[in-house]
């Protein structure tokens, strides 16, 4: 009789176990990146051996804008629009030179104070050669934004610039070219960044589904 009810319980069991859903699976993890370590490529537009400013010591790249003083700041914002709406060729061109025609009359006042009160700066520290110095750096600026390897994006951050300077007011210009010069050199200090990497050898972390 208890081999009996034995043999009934573990029947019970059995059939107990069998009629339990089965826990899910496991989702098959997914592909993770692996990280390597390749040496920095050249950047596109580059050629060996050309030439890119000195790095200063606080990590930022020799450009004619370093270290401009708020007139500095509105001429040369002027000089990279000026730039702009001549080479940057396309659909937007006419519209770039719209604004920038409405720009150089609308802020007429402001642009004449900060070219004349740049140039007395250039009076005050080259003394008689100051000319010379103001024409040099003038050709420095524009040759600076015409480089050709930044070219796409130089000319995107033009065409933002104009559309956004006609709603400034007079007062903050001088506050505004300050903080678009750095977006203007973006292109070209990001290119610098780039091919120095490449030309110093540089590692540079890249992944890949394994």
């Amino acid at each position: 009789m208890r081999l009996r009810l034995f043999a009934v319980g573990v029947a019970s069991l059995l059939a107990a176990a069998c009629s339990r859903t089965l826990p899910p699976a496991l989702p098959t993890p997914a592909s993770q990146p692996i990280v390597k370590m390749t040496l920095a490529p050249m950047p596109v537009g580059a050629r060996p051996g050309m030439r890119i400013p000195a790095k200063l010591a606080d990590g930022r790249w020799a450009t004619p804008n370093v270290g401009l003083s708020a007139a500095g700041s509105v001429w040369h914002l002027r000089a990279a629009l000026n730039v702009a709406v001549l080479a940057c060729r396309g659909a937007d061109q006419a519209v770039m030179v719209n604004e920038y025609n409405a720009m150089l009359a609308a802020r007429k006042s402001e642009l004449a104070s900060a070219q004349a009160t740049l140039q007395q700066e250039y009076r005050a520290t080259r003394g008689t050669q100051w000319e010379d110095a103001f024409d040099d750096q003038m050709t420095r600026l524009y040759n600076f934004f015409a480089q050709d390897f930044a070219h796409a994006g130089f000319c995107a951050t033009a065409r933002d610039t104009l559309a956004a300077v006609g709603t400034v007011p007079a007062a903050e210009i001088p506050r505004f070219a300050a903080q678009r010069l750095p977006v203007l050199e973006a292109p070209f200090t990001d290119f610098f960044t780039a091919y120095d990497r490449w030309q110093s050898g540089a590692l540079v972390r890249v992944a890949a589904t394994g």
